[in-house]
């Protein structure tokens, strides 16, 4: 609600009925499901109502949407129907890809293009977020990943926005200009503060980065078997970006 307050965009809250959730083994389920869905589908308009009747997000349009199947498919259909420029979840587990999102984030975070930001329960909003961007200048951006990470940056107010080059075994590298001016072009929306990690184990070169900034946001371009990918795959870096994470951003090659 804050992002969209900020960005003045509009939220659609979307809750998914588990296909055989309210469905008991008695002559009568044929009679009261379509009872228990409309009940399921009151619970979360009153639930959106205790955001839209406080004097900040009053002003913020909210609708709901509530259906019958699994979490990714009634997210998709309404993904497909809709345009959607941002994809956000919440998740109970730490940040990261696979293995510390729960199975719902992580299934959306494998089936969408649409840039998703992934949220766990005990992250706070903040007005002016550090954000780092990890990339290898290979993966490219979609026009909705350039939007979306323009928008969040201006959104912020953010000064400057970090940008974290993983370089993978290579031992006479050098400032990869062409990179960063193609980067240049597409985020336009503030200054961009180039960095380099060239370390036999990057892992520990991004983390420290990570923690010396304190980065609020992690933004990272997905696309599978590229280095930042990989590097985000493995449990010893969950653990180090759930203490020092509060977001990441998906972005879609």
């Amino acid at each position: 609600m804050e992002l969209a307050k900020v960005l003045q965009l509009e939220v659609c809250t979307i809750h998914a009925i588990g296909t055989n959730e309210g469905v008991n083994n008695n002559t009568y389920s044929a009679i009261y499901i379509e009872d228990y869905y409309n009940n399921k589908r009151q619970a979360l308009k009153d639930w959106a109502k205790t955001f839209t009747d406080t004097e900040a997000f009053k002003n913020v349009p909210v609708s709901t949407v509530c259906e019958v199947g699994s979490v990714s498919n009634v997210i998709t259909k309404y993904i497909d129907a809709n345009p959607v420029e941002l994809l956000v979840m919440g998740t109970m587990g730490s940040t990261g890809i696979t293995g510390i999102f729960g199975s719902n984030a992580n299934s959306m975070v494998e089936k969408t293009k649409t840039p998703t930001l992934i949220i766990p329960l005990e992250s706070k909003f903040s007005m002016h977020p550090v954000i780092t961007l990890a990339t290898d200048f290979e993966s490219p951006f979609t026009t909705e990943d350039t939007n979306s990470l323009n928008e969040i940056v201006v959104a912020s107010k953010a000064e400057k926005l970090n940008v974290l080059n993983i370089i993978e075994g290579s031992t006479g590298w050098k400032t990869n200009e062409a990179g960063e001016g193609d980067l240049k072009k597409l985020i336009h929306t503030t200054q961009l503060d180039f960095n380099y990690i060239n370390e036999s184990n990057p892992i520990d070169g991004i983390m420290n980065f990570i923690i010396s900034n304190k980065t609020d946001i992690l933004c990272l371009v997905k696309r599978h078997h590229n280095i930042i990918y990989r590097i985000f795959n493995r449990s010893t870096v969950n653990q180090v970006m759930n203490r020092s994470i509060k977001a990441v951003l998906i972005l879609h090659a």
